[in-house]
């Protein structure tokens, strides 16, 4: 019988347990500026949430799982979205640099991902733990 991957679980699920898991160990560094931070230059408000950071990380951890190689620049075109320029064409637009640089940076303190020459990469440790089975 096959284990169970990361692929074969919701991700909306995988995410939350994901991130209750990493605020729970809290061995996570948050940065202070998190409750003031906007995440995109399209986006008018923070985010509500007030653990949004810990769900960032968990969604991160989950992109690099499935593509691997993927870095800050890829991070910010998946968390884009679009901008909205009035009466004037919308575009897409890119998340932010520095809250994905932070993210990443915070997983390879917990040892959860590590720099490649090609972007940063989930070790296979870390996959073993993700992967039940």
């Amino acid at each position: 019988m096959p284990g169970v991957t990361v692929k074969d679980v919701n991700q909306q699920e995988f995410v939350r347990a994901l991130a209750a898991f990493l605020k729970k160990s809290g061995k996570l560094k948050v940065p202070e500026w998190v409750d003031t931070v906007k995440l995109a230059k399209h986006k008018e408000l923070a985010p509500y949430d007030e653990n949004w950071f810990y769900t960032r990380a968990a969604s991160t951890a989950r992109h690099l799982y499935l593509r691997g190689g993927a870095g800050v620049g890829s991070m910010t075109k998946i968390y884009g979205g679009r901008q909205r320029n009035g009466v004037m064409p919308s575009h897409f637009s890119r998340g932010s640099k520095s809250v994905a640089r932070r993210v990443l940076q915070a997983l390879e303190g917990l040892k959860m991902v590590e720099k490649d020459q090609d972007g940063w990469l989930l070790p296979t440790r870390s996959i073993r733990t993700n992967d039940a089975g």
